[in-house]
């Protein structure tokens, strides 16, 4: 009897632990951990559990810091305190070190870098300072490199002036594949070779190159007009004028340099040359020559006019 009591007993036990979220008379059982948590408020609240001191104060400042967090991140002003934060911690740019620069100035490269004596090396995007030095017009490439703590390296390398093309009223250097690099400032380029005209800064280069052949005509050459985007004409430096064909340059070119050679063509008085026949070469005297001409001429008709009579 006593064991069968016992079982019983124990099967009443396992009876008793009841699913949570069973109600009975008593009323709602809540599960263990909300138990749990509820002794604990409970507990709280009348006093049974210590409270540090200065939890309320601690509680109170996180809540202020995190709206005023949440506050600076939604309204776009987190890189600007980024920005002071990390300046005031010693990260504040005081070094730029500029290397490969010829005509691009330092104040346009530190313009372009937008720096303002506080500045923070880690606020700073390298990728997009590169992107922006790299508009000035001088720059073809620019690396931009990060040195912690207070340090940035801009090295640049430049464009190469090829030729001044002039449009209109304007002159701009160029480059060898005829893109302009900006406006002509000074006359520290005067030694580079002008080309004037529409279309004459795309096809400089191939111009400029049909004299290679040719080095003293090439020296004494002081512009290369487009005409119509087809041909050329070359102004020498003594005022000649050279009408260059459309076609064959190299082969009317070394007609004029025998020429050149033998008559000592440019150095005479006139005023151009025509090369653009294939089969001729045209003279144009200067006027003074031409009057002289006209005289020789006469006079030689008058020579032989006389010696016909005589006969």
């Amino acid at each position: 009897m006593r064991a069968i009591g016992a079982r019983k007993s124990g099967e009443r036990r396992k009876a008793g632990r009841a699913p949570a979220m069973v109600s009975d008379d008593a009323g709602m059982v809540l599960p263990r951990p909300l138990r749990r948590v509820s002794r604990f408020m409970l507990a709280l609240c009348t006093g049974k559990v210590a409270v540090p001191a200065h939890l309320g104060k601690l509680s109170f400042a996180v809540y202020c810091a995190f709206v005023g967090g949440y506050g600076v991140v939604q309204g776009g002003h987190w890189p600007v305190v980024s920005e002071y934060m990390t300046s005031s911690a010693g990260f504040a740019i005081e070094d730029v070190k500029l290397s490969g620069n010829v005509h691009t100035s330092e104040i346009d490269v530190l313009q372009s870098l937008g720096l303002d004596g506080a500045t923070s090396l880690v606020a700073i995007d390298a990728d997009d300072a590169r992107r922006r030095v790299a508009e000035l017009p001088w720059v073809q490439s620019v690396e931009v490199r990060k040195i912690y703590p207070r340090t940035i390296e801009v090295n640049i390398k430049e464009r190469e002036a090829y030729g001044i093309w002039q449009h209109g009223t304007e002159l701009s250097l160029i480059e060898r594949s005829g893109s302009v690099i900006a406006p002509l400032r000074d006359n520290k380029f005067a030694n580079l070779p002008l080309f004037v005209g529409r279309d004459a800064e795309v096809a400089a280069q191939d111009v400029d190159a049909d004299f290679d052949g040719w080095p003293q005509i090439k020296a004494r050459i002081k512009a290369y007009v487009r005409v119509a985007s087809r041909r050329w004409d070359v102004h020498l430096d003594n005022g000649v004028l050279v009408k260059l064909p459309e076609e064959e340059v190299g082969a009317a070119l070394a007609r004029l340099a025998r020429m050149e050679g033998e008559q000592k063509l440019l150095e005479r008085d006139i005023v151009a040359v025509d090369l653009r026949l294939p089969d001729r070469m045209a003279v144009q005297l200067s006027p003074e020559a031409d009057q002289r001409r006209q005289k020789a001429v006469l006079a030689r008709s008058k020579a032989v006019s006389q010696a016909e009579q005589r006969i």
